[in-house]
């Protein structure tokens, strides 16, 4: 099963429109093992969705190299990097649902890269947005639905076809203390079986309740690795 290991990784970009560069991750060295649930913590800008796109493999460093099962997956040819990509389940700070698609098409280009490709894709589909309590929503639109509606439909997307980790940034942001707390849930029973959970997260109340491994970000910096921790723990 899958370990991520990050050894010396940096990730700059270049600020418009001054062409600066600005440093979101420095000199992360980190391992996750498989079956770990981990919340990644920090102030606005320190780094959290950065951090999180490594881990996932959604981006590359700029520096240093990031390790899939002892496979460096930065020094990968593109097409193999995209298949290792889909060991993550990765749902983005910003919704990606396209609005004028019913939640099917949303979910289907996913789906069909699973197990049984297309045959099953329909299937898997529905499995997933059960498992999430969203299974009546398969051929509506994401403008009909709530936010944390849209927000678990994306949850249902991330393990439709069942993948190793998931990779979910601030997934429970701006929802309802009921709704968020049922997402937790569900990831902790899914955490469970196995699944790796990566969530970066400012649910503070959350973190302090599960107290899971912590990850805490300054400036790009890894201050603060605990086992379970709490909301800006340290040491």
């Amino acid at each position: 099963m899958p370990q991520i290991r990050l050894e010396g990784v940096s990730k700059n970009y270049r600020q418009e429109p001054d062409k600066r560069i600005i440093a979101a991750v420095q000199d992360v060295n980190l391992t996750i093992e498989q079956g770990e649930f981990v919340f990644i913590t920090g102030s606005s800008g320190a780094g959290k969705s950065t951090l999180l796109q490594l881990l996932s493999c959604e981006t590359q460093p700029s520096r240093g190299s990031v390790y899939l099962d002892d496979i460096n997956v930065s020094s990968l040819a593109r097409w193999l990097w995209e298949r290792k990509r889909q060991s993550f389940g990765y749902v983005p700070q910003v919704s990606t649902l396209i609005r004028k698609k019913t939640i099917a098409e949303n979910l289907f280009p996913v789906a069909a890269l699973g197990p049984g490709r297309s045959r099953s894709a329909e299937e898997r589909m529905i499995k997933a947005l059960r498992l999430v309590g969203m299974g009546d929503v398969l051929y509506r639109y994401p403008v009909e639905l709530s936010q944390g509606e849209c927000r678990r439909v994306e949850l249902a997307r991330a393990i439709v076809n069942n993948p190793p980790i998931l990779a979910l940034d601030e997934l429970t942001a701006n929802l309802d203390e009921d709704t968020a707390w049922d997402i937790f849930l569900f990831l902790t029973e899914v955490n469970h079986h196995g699944t790796t959970v990566i969530m970066a997260t400012h649910a503070k109340n959350f973190v302090n309740l599960m107290r899971r491994r912590v990850i805490t970000l300054v400036d790009g910096r890894i201050l603060g690795d605990v086992q379970k921790g709490r909301y800006g723990d340290v040491v």
